[in-house]
């Protein structure tokens, strides 16, 4: 098994667009700052030539300032601030990007390959926004 840990605005790969030319880009600007991050923490390790492969990913979201109390006990958790991030963004779409990054870093030749994926999403509460990810091969 190898974990990584991606420091870093975890970003969704959404819709692409098209922009003429037969071109298309991604919808949203942050995607490719998550890509090359995970890619780059990723050409840190040395991945097996694993036909199977699961992969867990935690990501840790920034809490909105709402979450907060205000006065003398700003920096404090409001009690009604929600336990997990069930908004926006999709796990389903975090792991899309963060998928692709790993490929591109040569956790696995194609995301095909990925027989087990789990995701989850958390508040960093803390710790700097980012991921904890855990490659592994499968049989």
């Amino acid at each position: 098994m190898i974990e990584l840990d991606v420091i870093g605005t975890p970003a969704p790969q959404g819709s692409k667009r098209h922009v003429g030319g037969g071109r298309m880009v991604e919808s949203s600007k942050k995607v490719k700052p998550w890509r090359t991050a995970v890619t780059a923490e990723a050409l840190n390790h040395a991945f097996g030539p694993w036909p199977y492969v699961g992969v867990v990913a935690i990501f840790r979201l920034k809490r909105p300032k709402s979450h907060y109390r205000t006065g003398r006990f700003a920096g404090q958790l409001r009690p009604d601030a929600p336990l997990y991030p069930a908004k926006y963004p999709d796990v389903d779409k975090l792991c899309r990007s963060t998928l692709d990054g790993l490929k591109a870093g040569g956790a696995f030749g194609d995301d095909a390959q990925v027989v087990i994926l789990e995701g989850l999403k958390v508040y960093a509460d803390g710790r700097e926004p980012g991921a904890r990810i855990r490659v592994y091969p499968v049989l």
